[in-house]
């Protein structure tokens, strides 16, 4: 059986999304920013394969090939990428600041020992 490069590829943006949806579920200030980093990176290597990868075609009309390349997916991902930048560190900035006011970085907003009292005494002991 050999596997396909659009298999492999659709595998590899399943696993980051699936990793960064499992970090987003996680109730710390830095799981969830780089959950969000993850589904980013997906999104953008989504939005790229979409617009199918070329080897050898100009991205300009007018040089006498027959095969083009399409442009917009690569401008649309370059423009994603500078606005992660930018939404990671304001996410980065308010988590900073919610441990700074809240001395904690749970998202939630409970402290350490009000998670210890939701989930109970550990296994094995009273």
């Amino acid at each position: 059986m050999t596997l396909s490069l659009e298999f492999l590829v659709a595998t590899g943006i399943g696993w980051v999304t699936a990793c960064g949806i499992l970090l987003l579920l996680r109730g710390r200030s830095f799981a969830v920013v780089l959950g969000l980093s993850l589904l980013g990176y997906a999104v953008n290597v989504f939005i790229f394969v979409m617009g199918r990868l070329w080897t050898g075609a100009p991205p300009i009309l007018g040089t006498g090939a027959t095969v083009f390349a399409d442009p917009l997916p690569q401008a649309l991902v370059l423009t994603a990428i500078v606005i992660g930048f930018a939404t990671t560190g304001f996410v980065i900035e308010l988590a900073l600041r919610n441990r700074h006011d809240g001395d904690s970085d749970h998202v939630d907003g409970l402290s350490d020992e009000d998670v210890r009292r939701r989930e109970g005494p550990p296994e094995g002991r009273p």
